[in-house]
């Protein structure tokens, strides 16, 4: 929170002087300072704006110090900083920084009405409502920054006649609609990053003309159509980054290998289809992701760049042989080639060419493909993973010694990442902790304790997988590019990464320390360097890293000494101690016209202020039943759904819940559909069907069921689903239920539920709690392939802060299913991703045991832990009494694989009973 600085305002009470002594003072200062006799005010125009911006935002913990009493410039309005005009005599707002205020309510369109602000910046708030168009009318505009906010609706066409934007930011809000084709005429932008919205529609062509964009950032949005490949055509670009959306059916273009300048390439996610083009041509190429697609034929044999860190390409249908190229790579840190058709040999020499330091760490993962030998002798280095496990070469993992690559993956990421923090043998008592101060972690030997000033970033497109190896490269970079003054950068002691936590995307959160220098005899900084960083950081003048990529601003921690240092003070943005001096006496000549003039200004704006309350207020009271457009989510009319399913035949009903009937249904086009009718006393109401197709409209993910649409009128509230054929895991486990049901379709069942919850709680931004994982909520298809469902009562897990210390849990109702809802969120109402994990492990019990989690008095908990006893005495290829008898009686091919229930059993145990 800013604290607001003594003003001049009293002398704005001279009025009650006789008119004579007010002139001359008046005609005396005007001689003496002419070019300061109207600099200690606002231009007029732009103090309305600000008056006018105030009134759309609400303040709960009073961090604005904005009020008609005192001028916004020359009395330091929290983040209102400013610059002198001599031409005119104004000051005039340059920069609006209200990053992390805690501000909600909208945007004002009277923001377009600061013609010289050069930098928006409403940095992670609770600003909600649609960017108002008149943004557009800001000429001089350079930054627009409106990351972490709630914002909706549609960007207006405005925004691309911004002649001077340089950065357009507005990820992680919830803006939908197209991008729209006007964004081809920002001639100076260098950076999209509107990742994690609701955009749609197809990416437009046009926006290849933009010469000197660098970053294109749109991953997680529910964009559609082809990938153009006109995109080739930006020359600048470094980062290309358009994961988890829809080009369903779309190709890799091969003119995306002729971008001289790209980076990163990373479309994981993206229902791509055909094969990888040649990307040889990528010289200075460092990081691709094109995991989780329908990728098939060989992967090119052509070389790739020298300096490459990471390739992923999991989850495709990829064949062929791993070609030679991805051996001998030096920088290589991650090979993800899992989950295809490779087959032939696991090379042995794909880290000959790497120079190994304790911090090195090479991740390679060759899981469930074709491989059926090693190419020579496998002399693993201890810095290496390799993980082959579900490959023919693991038949012979014994004679091979090779049994720990071979073992089951349980589904951790290696952690590639642990900051040490150096030993200090300093003592404790001679550093007041508890003012802030604290012994510089760079200077073991010295004992200097001093204050820091704390800086939360987050690396938004990193060219790397482990941070570690290149972490004295990042203290260099930070180091020579904060300026103290003039020429004068910060040394490199003088800064230290406190914590990374990496992040999906992924995103690498930081949190960096600052701490005084050590020659100066001061153990503290003093105001104007503080300032000086707070700039650095907050006006993004620290120039790209190809290594690094862009970076976001969490916030700044100045405790202790610096708890009131950072003001926007007139000192410290642009004035000489002599201007600010005439600022002060020029104020006395002129408040008599001033005060005379706002007076009557201000009496407009308030009255105009008191209208446009009332009006708010009597909209609010009056807002209709909410009126949905979700991207890729089609709303239907009741007629249509009448029709589907033949007025809603009983024939037509396969299903029935507290919520309501669940109909299949054809659509117009053909389509075979599920339709989830509510009924009036349904156990669910509004809020859970809005849930639902909020949550499902951003969630794009194989072993996610997938929302067609939904219709909402006539007191009818329906949902639209893709049909399963196979129903529920619940009908696959009833009695009812004659068909085959062996142990490999068991397992692939988990496997899907298990990775359909893992994309919820890691690749979800944010991240989602379902709250009623059980049977009857995953789905089966065709292939049975398992996709959760039912996201009525899911709730958005906690998030980070800057220093990546997440809130431990959500505290809620309990809600969710009885048997599967776990105890410890049942007793203490603290809902965490624990609370889906044990439901999950619900689910594993009942597809080893059969059992229902609550039936005839019998708890599927109490049953195994009962079974569990026995456990240790049973071996060889026999079944285990508690599970299911279906093994026996459905006549399956082969016999039961002991080792792999046990393995199942096992975690379950765990999950369940620690």
């Amino acid at each position: 929170m800013h604290s607001t600085r003594p003003t001049h305002s009293s002398h704005l009470y001279m009025a009650d002087k006789t008119v004579c002594l007010v002139g001359l003072l008046v005609a005396v200062l005007l001689c003496w300072f002419p070019p300061m006799a109207y600099a200690q005010i606002t231009d007029p125009q732009e103090v309305a704006a600000l008056l006018a911006v105030r009134t759309y935002l609400n303040d709960p913990y009073k961090n604005l110090n904005w009020t008609k009493k005192h001028d916004p410039c020359a009395s330091n309005w929290t983040g209102v900083i400013c610059y002198l005009d001599t031409t005119d005599g104004y000051m005039h707002v340059k920069e609006l920084r209200l990053l992390r205020l805690n501000l909600s309510g909208t945007l004002a369109p009277e923001l377009g009405q600061l013609p010289h602000m050069k930098i928006l910046d409403f940095l992670w708030n609770h600003i909600s409502g649609s960017i108002p168009k008149e943004i557009g009318n800001i000429t001089a505009l350079e930054f627009l920054l409106l990351s972490g906010n709630q914002i909706s609706g549609s960007l207006p066409d405005e925004l691309g006649y911004l002649p001077n934007l340089n950065k357009f930011q507005l990820d992680l809000n919830m803006i939908s609609g197209p991008i729209p084709k006007s964004f081809a005429n920002l001639p100076k932008v260098q950076h999209f990053h509107m990742n994690n919205n609701r955009f749609s529609g197809q990416i437009p062509p046009e926006l290849s003309t933009l010469p000197l964009l660098k970053h294109f950032l749109l991953d997680n949005n529910n964009l559609s159509g082809y990938l153009p490949p006109q995109l080739s055509q930006m020359r600048s670009l470094t980062i290309l980054q358009l994961d988890n959306n829809n080009f369903f059916g779309s190709v890799i273009p091969d003119s995306y290998s002729q971008m001289p300048k790209l980076l990163k390439l990373s479309l994981r996610n993206c229902s791509l289809q055909g094969r990888i083009p040649d990307l040889s041509g990528i010289q200075g190429l460092l990081y691709l992701d094109l995991s989780m697609n329908q990728l098939s034929g060989e992967i090119t044999s052509n070389r790739l760049s020298e300096n490459i860190t990471t390739i992923v390409l999991s989850n495709n249908k990829l064949n062929g042989s791993i070609p030679s190229n991805y051996s001998g790579l030096p920088h290589l840190q991650k090979l993800y080639l899992d989950h295809n058709l490779l087959s032939g040999y696991v090379p042995s020499t794909i880290w000959e060419n790497i120079t190994f330091t304790p911090d090195t760490k090479v991740d390679i993962n060759f899981e469930d493909n074709l491989l059926s030998d090693i190419s020579g002798i496998l002399d693993i280095p201890p810095n290496v993973t390799l993980k082959l496990n579900g490959n023919p070469v693991c038949t012979n993992a014994i004679q091979r010694n090779i049994s720990l690559l071979c073992l089951p993956d349980n589904g951790n990421e290696v952690t590639p990442d642990n900051l040490n923090k150096p030993v200090s043998t300093c003592p404790p008592q001679s550093c007041p902790i508890w003012n802030y101060f604290e012994y510089v972690p760079t200077l073991p030997n010295t004992c200097f304790c001093a204050a820091p000033f704390g800086v939360g970033l987050r690396l938004r497109s990193p060219s790397i997988s482990n941070f570690l190896p290149y972490r004295a490269q990042f203290d260099q970079f930070i180091t020579s590019n904060v300026y103290v003054k003039p020429n004068v950068h910060l040394n490199l002691y003088q800064l230290y990464v406190d914590s990374i936590e990496w992040e999906p995307g992924p995103r690498l959160r930081m949190f960096l320390l600052f701490f005084p220098e050590y020659t100066n005899n001061s153990n503290t900084f003093n105001a104007s360097v503080i300032q000086a960083i707070a700039d650095t950081f907050a006006r993004f003048t620290i120039p790209g890293s190809d290594i690094f990529g862009p970076y976001d601003l969490l916030n700044f921690t100045a405790q202790g000494p610096y708890s009131n240092v950072l003001l926007p003070s007139l000192s410290n943005h642009g004035l000489s101690k002599g201007a600010v001096a005439g600022i002060i006496l020029g104020s006395i000549s002129c408040a008599i016209v001033i005060v005379m003039s706002l007076l009557l200004f201000f009496q407009k704006i308030r009255q105009r202020s008191q209208a446009k309350v009332v009006k708010d207020q009597s909209r609010s009271l009056a807002v209709p039943k909410v009126s949905m457009k979700m991207d890729g989510v089609k709303p239907f009319s009741f007629a249509e759904l009448q029709m589907a399913t033949s007025g809603f035949k009983i024939t037509t009903q396969i299903g029935q819940g507290g919520y309501g009937k669940v109909y299949k249904g054809t659509l117009a086009d053909g389509v075979v559909v599920a339709i989830k009718r509510a009924q009036q006393g349904s156990l669910q109401g509004d809020k859970e069907f809005y849930t639902e197709i909020e949550m499902l409209s951003r969630l794009h993910h194989r072993n996610l069921v997938s929302l067609v649409g939904y219709c909402d009128e006539k007191d009818e509230q329906m949902l639209v689903y893709e049909f399963m054929p196979n129903g529920s895991l619940h009908d696959l486990l009833s009695a009812k239920y004659t068909g085959p049901l062996n142990f490999a379709t068991r397992l692939h069942v988990a496997l899907g539920a298990a990775r359909g919850i893992l994309y919820l709680h890691t690749e979800a931004d944010p991240p989602i709690i379902h709250r009623d994982i059980k049977a009857n909520n995953i789905l089966l298809d065709s292939k049975w392939t398992a996709k959760v469902s039912d996201f009525g009562i899911s709730r958005l897990a906690p998030v980070s802060d800057a220093k990546g210390v997440a809130t431990a849990h959500v505290s809620t109702n309990v809600k969710g299913t009885p048997g599967y809802v776990d105890p410890e969120y049942f007793l203490t109402h603290k809902l965490t991703e624990k609370s889906d994990v044990y439901s999950l492990g619900i689910v594993f019990l009942e597809l080893l045991t059969g059992m229902q989690p609550i039936s005839h008095g019998k708890n599927i908990v109490r049953e195994t832990q009962h079974a569990n006893m026995n456990l240790q005495s049973l071996s060889g290829e026999h079944s285990v009494p508690i599970w299911d008898d279906v093994f026996h009686h459905r006549q399956e091919h082969g016999s039961v694989p002991f080792r792999q229930c046990q393995e199942i059993h096992g975690f379950s145990s765990q999950v369940l009973f620690g």
